[in-house]
């Protein structure tokens, strides 16, 4: 099946060439990048020199649909949701990667990145985590692949929530990130010099763009109000996040529970790993790759249960997740050209 990138020039535009050209069923026929039009993509991005000859375009939606079954739409939020509507009216099939999609109240969504777009699109869009979300990715023809941070929270909290195991309130999200989640970007704050041996948190409460997608899901999963606190942290890293989400246990309920509900939910899941009691999750182990790993931590005595994950934010967080919606939206093995193992060391 043919595909193609529209913003291939940033990182997880590069990330989705770097799996699809492996893909057994994706052949890469288009990319697009403003920043590199005209060029060879191997030539703009020397780690790709004897693995592509593809050349980056100027982005044109509509010259597309004609050339490509499905595209990927790697471009930032507020500026994909142009890219998609054309795309959508021409009857491609999309995998957006912004947050133009997520949210699915509009009054929402413009509260946090403006005036919207394309709303009406909103309505046939599916909120892209596969574990969430399974049999409606399989039928859209739009999926909206979510972002790093609530990947991170969400797989290790909802299969408490779906169990009626903990507090729908005082939950809180801490997230430490590696810089590419940031996109490829000059700023002051990215920069080695600013970031080597440095740690901070920044937009912490209810600042975060991400805060709302996370309780948009948790509710939905829990089938009321879900609030959370979170606050995300800049790791001194290239990739990978670590993901920390503090409940406190409904009454009667117990860690055992607890643990079984999240081996079941994801006994059966190709990329959600539960580690074994007493193993705690790191970057190193999932860096490189589509996978989640997940643990769960008993506090008894501050009666707080703790649940960890950490992925890699250009893989299960970004990249890697959105080829699995297309894998699901195109009857294709839901692993297809995503099984690579992570990097180690």
């Amino acid at each position: 099946m043919k595909v193609g990138i529209l913003g291939a020039s940033g990182y997880t535009g590069l990330e989705l060439v770097r799996i699809l050209l492996r893909h057994p069923e994706f052949e890469l026929t288009a990319v697009t990048s403003e920043q590199q039009a005209g060029r060879p993509l191997a030539d703009a991005y020397p780690s790709l020199r004897g693995l592509t000859d593809l050349r980056c375009e100027a982005m044109a939606p509509e010259a597309l649909a004609g050339r490509v079954e499905l595209a990927f739409t790697a471009l930032p939020h507020a500026a994909s949701a142009p890219a998609v509507h054309a795309l959508r009216e021409a009857g491609v099939p999309v995998v957006d990667l912004s947050a133009d999609f997520r949210i699915r109240d509009l009054a929402t969504y413009e509260t946090w990145y403006g005036k919207h777009a394309a709303p009406a699109h909103l309505r046939e869009a599916v909120y892209g985590l596969p574990e969430l979300h399974r049999d409606a990715l399989r039928k859209t023809k739009l999926a909206a692949a979510p972002g790093c941070y609530p990947t991170s929270a969400l797989l290790p909290l909802t299969p408490i929530l779906r169990a009626n195991l903990c507090e729908r309130s005082g939950i809180h999200v801490d997230s430490k990130s590696g810089v590419s989640g940031a996109g490829r970007k000059l700023e002051v704050g990215y920069l080695f010099a600013e970031l080597e041996g440095n740690v901070q948190a920044y937009k912490a409460g209810y600042a975060h763009r991400h805060a709302p997608e996370i309780e948009q899901e948790a509710s939905r999963v829990a089938g009321e109000p879900v609030r959370v606190t979170f606050v995300p942290h800049l790791l001194p890293t290239v990739r990978g996040i670590a993901t920390s989400v503090y409940v406190r246990p409904r009454a009667g309920a117990t860690a055992d529970a607890a643990r079984a509900a999240l081996e079941q939910a994801y006994a059966s899941e190709p990329f959600v790993r539960v580690l074994p009691e007493g193993e705690l999750p790191s970057l190193r182990s999932v860096c490189g790759s589509n996978f989640c790993d997940v643990a769960f931590v008993e506090d008894a005595r501050n009666d707080t249960w703790i649940l960890l994950s950490t992925l890699d934010n250009l893989g299960k967080g970004a990249s890697g997740q959105a080829v699995q919606c297309a894998n699901l939206m195109c009857s294709f093995a839901e692993e297809a050209g995503l099984l690579d193992a992570p990097w180690v060391p």
